[in-house]
């Protein structure tokens, strides 16, 4: 039989494969396989887990936005409907501040009027005693004068007594 190098390579890898068998190397690379294995499954729980915590995340943002979106669709009502009644209330206050206007120019109007008439009769009354005074001067002279004059201090004695 002769021995080529096909069989002293195969002897040679048999020798290597007992070497390591026999050191242990097999249990080695199984210890490593199944640690990159055990790190490769917690790697995959860590990965579940924070999907699980992201997607919870998630409609947790959904929820607070759609709470978002409401409040402040309720802010914008609520809003409107204080510009509403200030809008009225605006009106009312104009309305009566131009009754109280009016009413003040009425008044002052009327006050006006009163006064102008009162002048009128003023100037009326001393015109009238103006003349009365010419008409008088004119019928008084003479004796028929000293008579009423004579006659009313004599009505004036009987008021008083």
């Amino acid at each position: 039989m002769a021995f080529d190098a096909e069989f002293f390579v195969l002897l040679g890898f048999l020798v290597f494969v007992g070497v390591l068998i026999y050191v242990g190397a097999h249990r080695t690379v199984l210890k490593a396989l199944d640690a990159r294995g055990e790190a490769i499954a917690a790697e995959l729980a860590q990965a579940a887990k924070l999907r699980d915590e992201a997607t919870a995340l998630l409609a947790s943002f959904e929820r607070k936005s759609a709470e978002a979106e409401a409040s402040a669709a309720a802010i914008v009502a609520e809003a409107r409907a204080q510009a509403e009644q200030l809008g009225v209330e605006a009106g009312e206050r104009l309305k009566e501040f131009v009754a109280r206007r009016t009413k003040q120019a009425e008044a002052k109007i009327a006050l006006a009027e009163a006064q102008a008439a009162a002048e009128v009769r003023a100037a009326a009354a001393e015109h009238a005693a103006r003349a009365a005074e010419i008409v008088l001067a004119d019928q008084m002279k003479g004796s028929a004068g000293v008579d009423l004059v004579t006659r009313e201090i004599g009505q004036i004695k009987g008021r008083l007594s």
